[in-house]
């Protein structure tokens, strides 16, 4: 074996820690959330709209699916990453106008509620451009379903809105009657088999009559 000159010998220890430095910026490389990030329940999460910077925390969720409650069309780069990590994309375009005369669609939040009673499609992220006011009815709505009082909702509605709440976006959640929902959404219902949240399944009508 040839002798290694004390020039390569340097040359090669200074890859060396090139490489461990490189290996170390990726264990320790910091996830950064989506702006207004933050969990709805188990396998639920909200926020404003993701950027590139996000991929990496959205990544590290193990997303299945994204709620997107925007009518404009989403952005490429962001569909080719959910589209690189097989995650499904639910869209219900909901105008974001301040107009108090323009409507929010029962049918969207209805929809969307479909896909988060679906524990199929968990984990799912719910986003809007900010994550305030459209996916603050979106969430309001779910938390009547989870019999939470109005002072409760409202309240982390505001929180999330952060200092420019609506009153349309709470007018909808008051108004909101949970028992259609329940009745329409494919009757979709959950029943808990053991004990704990975990032991929560997603069984339909049809299968509970076998």
């Amino acid at each position: 074996m040839g002798l290694i000159a004390m020039g390569d010998l340097e040359e090669k220890e200074a890859e060396i820690e090139e490489v461990e430095e490189e290996v170390v910026d990726v264990k320790t490389k910091a996830l950064v959330p989506p702006y207004n990030f933050a969990m709805v329940d188990e396998g639920i999460y909200r926020s404003g709209f993701p950027t590139v910077e996000n991929f990496d925390f959205l990544e590290a969720l193990n997303l299945r699916s994204v709620v997107y409650m925007c009518p404009e069309p989403y952005p490429e780069e962001n569909l080719k990453f959910l589209k690189s990590h097989g995650i499904k994309l639910f869209q219900f375009g909901i105008d974001g106008s301040k107009d108090p005369f323009i409507s929010i669609p029962k049918d969207a939040i209805t929809g969307a509620l479909e896909i988060l009673l679906d524990v199929r499609n968990h984990p799912v992220l719910i986003h809007c451009k900010r994550g305030k006011h459209r996916t603050g009815t979106l969430v309001g709505c779910f938390r009547k379903l989870g019999y939470w009082c109005l002072t409760s909702i409202f309240e982390e509605y505001h929180r999330h809105a952060a200092g420019k709440s609506r009153t349309t976006d709470q007018r909808f959640i008051e108004n909101f009657d949970v028992s259609t929902v329940r009745d329409c959404v494919l009757g979709i219902m959950y029943r808990y088999h053991g004990v704990g949240r975990k032991s929560k399944r997603l069984v339909y009508e049809s299968d509970s009559d076998n």
